[in-house]
């Protein structure tokens, strides 16, 4: 059997022979509504799909569970993360198709081609290796003909030794003190991905042999500062001592705006509580450590360049959670060892990314149908929805994954983008957001829906003569809220029901609106790392089928430009009084002009510091601020 044509640089997806047979074949799907193709018993069997989720993967242990599910009661082994998308509005034809396009679009060229370090983000001329940051150290990953693991596993040496050091008080403060608060500093991807993993970890189940990561972390704290608005500075500080505290900036070249004037308010937050220290004894030497590879700027601003952390160009801000930008800040927190399993976790789908069939790939089966619904079926949005609080995080975080990688308008070329793609990513935790947001997408616009739970529960609580325990009843809804939105409710229905003509309009349910259901046997550190390379890899499918270049943001770029011209203006009228109006439109102006006009001039340059008033706990400040 011939296999598909590749798609070269003249030719493009959409103008394929397997596009063009999707095309077709949605016709045929408009014709179909899922409360019927949900009692094809065969058909949901095709789209369950489970992984280990113990060990890391070996070739050949992903299947389809029609091939994996050996007990002879045709259930699903334990221990396995699970994949349903029989609520997809998609038959078994249709992912065949898919599978075809993604052999059209040569994805497993392009997978593979990331694995072996190719400068596979060509606006920038950079590798893309973030699944080297999890690698073991037997693992052989190359760029330019340099196997890069021994470097990542030099830098997890160095954080495992420092961390420890911490946590066991042998690195203490300038005043001996041992530091159990950690304020990790950074935005965008040095943020959202720490955060996601930390409040995951924060009530995660134990690993195997082992204690829970929250026993690990008792006693200490770790906060996150990623915005610039001076509340949030007082917020991530409230009721921190500066003598227990230790800051961890993370900037790979040290001079993001935002992420910097954080981290020179809490030196000067840290200098004023405590005072400069000695020359062998510092305080910001003590107390802040760098995520960086921009030694020279490290130890200017003061942080002893033997305390920086690196990393590489080959890792992207929005993959970076697995390297120390995140490894460093969790590891001071629940210790190295539970931090090393959530890498193991990674690595598993890593592995089964790059050797596991497309058919029975979960990223891939995963992206192919995020691509059927944005590209054939016309949803721009998808809802992310955790039913596990520990995972609350877990949509923020894959906005900025998803959006800031295939948020493009053009391909690879430089041609402008013949189909629709990228997605508008939001989400909710659990049955928070049916109180929220579910009105519109059961009776409303049609929005794709990833659900997301757990078997087991973090924390148990059942109460004598209720029918389920809590974790129960969120898993009721967690069953049931796929197949409301399959199923619907129909006028018919309604109405044998005695409900009243004028209220049927109102109480149907077209349904037919597709979702996916992901099933993790818990939450601990190894799965939470599967999940995290699952939407990792799942975005980058999507970005390889389109065309797009998932690895690099421009987009983000101007407006920072524009903000540094706005900040120019700023300084020159709080010294001198005047507002340069030059090159303003009219709106913009008016509105710089309204912002001046309500604050105080300062017409002389400040000659003292002032920081907000929780950081001086000084109630008559705080007071004359109201």
């Amino acid at each position: 059997m011939s296999l598909p044509a590749k798609v070269s640089s003249s030719v493009r997806i959409h103008e394929t022979q397997a596009w063009a047979d999707l095309v077709e074949h949605k016709k045929e799907i408009e014709c179909t509504h899922l409360r019927d193709l949900l009692q094809d018993e065969d058909r949901c069997a095709s789209m369950l799909l489970s992984m280990p989720a113990a060990n890391p993967y070996q070739p050949g242990e992903s299947q389809s569970a029609s091939e994996r599910i050996a007990n002879t009661d045709g259930s699903i082994p334990q221990s396995s993360t699970i994949l349903d998308y029989s609520h997809q509005c998609m038959t078994k034809q249709t992912m065949d198709k898919l599978v075809k396009l993604a052999e059209a679009g040569g994805l497993s060229e392009k997978i593979e081609s990331m694995f072996q370090g190719k400068r596979i983000n060509g606006t920038e001329g950079r590798a893309v290796l973030h699944p080297a940051l999890r690698a073991p150290k037997e693992e052989v990953i190359e760029m330019d003909g340099t196997n890069v693991v021994p470097e990542v596993h030099a830098v997890l040496d160095k954080i495992r030794d420092f961390s420890e050091r911490v946590r066991s008080g042998k690195w203490v403060g300038v005043t001996g003190l041992p530091l159990k608060d950690v304020v990790a500093i950074g935005i965008g991807g040095s943020f959202l991905g720490p955060l996601f993993v930390h409040t995951a970890l924060a009530t995660a189940t134990a690993d195997a042999g082992e204690g829970t990561p929250a026993a690990a972390a008792f006693g200490r704290q770790l906060r996150f500062l990623s915005n610039v608005d001076p509340v949030d500075v007082a917020a991530t500080l409230e009721g921190l001592r500066a003598e227990t505290t230790l800051v961890v900036v993370i900037s790979k070249t040290f001079t993001t705006a935002e992420t910097m004037l954080n981290a020179r308010t809490l030196r000067t937050w840290l200098v004023k509580q405590l005072g400069e220290g000695t020359k062998g004894n510092s305080t910001v030497a003590k107390h802040m450590i760098a995520v960086s590879t921009a030694h020279k700027l490290v130890s200017e601003f003061g942080i002893d360049p033997a305390n920086t952390f690196g990393f590489w160009d080959w890792v992207g801000g929005r993959y970076s959670v697995t390297s120390a930008v995140g490894v460093m800040p969790l590891a001071l927190q629940y210790g190295f060892h539970h931090v090393e399993n959530f890498l193991k976790g990674a690595w598993s789908v890593d592995a089964h990314f790059r050797s596991a069939p497309l058919a029975t790939n979960l990223p891939v089966v995963l992206g192919l149908i995020s691509l059927w619904n944005v590209s054939f079926l016309g949803h721009a949005a998808r809802a992310i929805l955790p039913y596990q609080q520990a995972l609350a995080k877990l949509p923020a975080h894959i906005q900025q994954v998803s959006m800031e990688s295939n948020g493009k308008g053009v391909d690879m070329e430089g041609r402008p983008l013949a189909m629709a793609a990228g997605e508008i990513d939001f989400g909710e935790a659990g049955t928070n957001g049916q109180h929220s947001f579910y009105q519109l997408i059961h009776q409303g616009r049609v929005v794709p829906c990833d659900f997301i739970a757990a078997v087991a529960t973090q924390n148990e609580v059942r109460l004598l003569g209720e029918k389920v325990s809590n974790h129960d009843e969120l898993m009721c809804n967690f069953f049931a809220q796929p197949d409301a939105l399959a199923t619907g409710k129909t006028p018919e229905e309604l109405r044998a029901e005695g409900v009243g003509e004028a209220l049927v309009p109102h109480k149907t349910f077209p349904g037919n609106r597709p979702s996916l259901s992901l099933l993790l046997p818990a939450v601990d550190p190894f799965v939470v790392g599967q999940l995290l390379a699952l939407y990792e890899h799942r975005v980058a499918v999507q970005g390889f089928l389109w065309g797009v270049n998932s690895f690099d943001q421009w987009g983000v770029e101007l407006g920072k430009v524009l903000a540094g011209g706005v900040r120019d203006r700023l300084r020159a009228a709080r010294t001198n009084g005047r507002l340069d109006t030059a090159g303003l439109n009219p709106s913009t102006r008016r509105l710089i002009q309204h912002y001046l006009a309500q604050q105080p001039q300062d017409t002389d340059t400040p000659t003292e510091e002032t920081l907000p008033s929780t950081f001086t706990h000084n109630p008559s400040k705080r007071q004359r601020q109201r």
